[in-house]
């Protein structure tokens, strides 16, 4: 099969991917099962296994992450119902202080940002920026730009959806991810942070009018309707327990197999099992669920119903990552890795350009169509067809937080982020594009610098990858 012709199935793949989002405005599934269908068509291969093979990737992925993005989802909302994420946040504010309130917002949405979906981690967190600004009388876009700053955590590490769908596909451990994801994302917030610093003394905006009742505004009622006073949040312990024990647990397996601890029979088996991905955020959300039934005296049926809700919203985030875990391989059955290495050298599909290329590719990705999420999900099938059996010079991790970093870059009116940014901080369009945007690019920008710094100094090379 000519080279040409293999870049050619590229470009028909994200043709249907794109265009269907951004111009016939369909759902991302069925813009990424479309595309991974016509790619398939188009790719070598026995007319009979065509569509079989779609299926076949679009059950590996799932397999991969399904269960992890469920358990998250019941994670997320058993924190929230529970008022256990509220507790990590004023922690971290009597922690630091009101006069640090910047960090404070920012630090507890990166750790709520872990197992807790981006919107409902903003959510939770602007009413007390308001807060925050009446009693200092000042500062409102500085809290409200280090609240959004946990959206590097939501980008870089895992259990969220998109870092979660990038390390499955490049094969990385996702102990090994959270691992590096994090020491990536945090030197991003930090100057995600100063950046609030800069803009704060640059413009002046005033929280939206509040309602005289509740001395809230109104579209934070539905998040805070059920916590009152801290006497009836849940304990530290009880909140920090289902982010906690996940991270220690997978962490310290991966720790121990990367160092190869001689640890006796027993303990060694039972952090292998305990330390899987799965049993790890199984048991927090049962810690969850648990802290949600005795701090809010809920009924069964209640929780039950919580947990259906969760599993409504997890769902389709597994049906879209799955679609494109299916469109990724059948990039890889396009055989685009021997075209670009036919047409460009064997050095295309490596060394630090590649990084690079995947940051750019996630931000024109990102830029285009909006969604952090299809943007990791796409890059992420291009660049695993492009590196089979090419020896990197350091470990795919960096290039899953290569990725990860291009996706937060290119935001704006076309990303539901800013919306809710915009809508919720009470800032104009304007006033939206001179923070938000910025702010997104600056995250990404310095998550990629960390990127590049790490992958020279501690390159991690594995073998070449199959």
């Amino acid at each position: 099969m000519p080279e040409w012709y293999a870049f050619l199935i590229l470009f028909v793949g994200l043709a249907v991917v794109i265009g269907g989002i951004v111009a016939l405005r369909v759902h991302a599934f069925l813009a990424l099962i479309t595309a991974a269908v016509v790619v398939s068509l188009m790719a070598p291969g026995e007319w009979v296994d065509k569509i079989p093979r779609v299926a076949e990737a679009f059950g590996s992925t799932a397999a991969g992450v399904g269960v992890v993005i469920a358990l998250a989802a019941i994670i997320g909302g058993a924190m929230t119902a529970s008022g256990a994420a509220d507790r990590v946040v004023r922690m971290f504010i009597d922690l630091f202080g009101e006069r640090r309130g910047g960090t404070a917002l920012m630090a507890s949405g990166f750790a709520i940002a872990i197992p807790v979906f981006f919107d409902t981690v903003f959510y939770l967190l602007v009413p007390l920026a308001r807060s925050m600004h009446r009693r200092t009388g000042g500062c409102y876009v500085k809290y409200l730009i280090a609240a959004a700053a946990s959206a590097s955590a939501h980008a870089l590490v895992p259990p969220t959806p998109g870092p979660l769908l990038v390390a499955n596909e490049l094969g990385v451990d996702i102990g090994l991810m959270m691992l590096v994801g994090i020491a990536v994302a945090i030197p991003a917030s930090i100057v995600g942070l100063m950046f609030g610093s800069w803009s704060d003394k640059r413009m002046t905006v005033a929280p939206p009018a509040e309602t005289e009742s509740t001395g809230r505004h109104a579209a934070d009622d539905a998040v805070y309707a059920e916590i009152a006073g801290d006497d009836e949040l849940p304990s530290l312990a009880w909140s920090l327990a289902p982010i906690v024990l996940p991270v220690c647990l997978i962490t310290a397996n991966t720790v121990a197999n990367a160092v190869q601890l001689d640890l006796p029979e027993p303990a060694a088996n039972a952090l292998a099992v305990l330390g899987t991905p799965n049993l790890a955020l199984l048991l927090a959300a049962i810690l969850a669920l648990v802290t949600q039934q005795m701090y809010r005296q809920q009924s069964l049926a209640t929780i039950a119903n919580s947990v259906e809700h969760a599993l409504m919203s997890g769902g389709v985030i597994v049906l879209i990552t799955a679609a494109g875990g299916a469109f990724g391989g059948m990039l890889r059955e396009a055989q685009l890795a021997p075209a670009i290495k036919t047409a460009f050298g064997e050095t295309a599909a490596s060394g630090i350009g590649l990084l690079l290329l995947a940051f750019a590719m996630a931000s024109l990705i990102k830029f285009a169509q909006g969604s952090s999420t299809a943007a990791m999900i796409v890059t992420s099938g291009m660049v695993a067809a492009m590196i089979q059996g090419t020896s990197l010079g350091y470990h795919p991790v960096y290039l899953c937080t290569s990725i990860g970093a291009g996706s937060l870059v290119g935001s704006w009116m076309n990303d539901s982020g800013f919306w809710i940014f915009a809508k919720m901080g009470g800032l104009t369009e304007l006033q939206t594009l001179r923070t938000w945007t910025p702010l997104l690019a600056i995250l990404g920008v310095v998550a990629m610098i960390m990127t590049l710094l790490l992958a020279t100094a501690m390159p991690m090379a594995p073998p070449a990858i199959p």
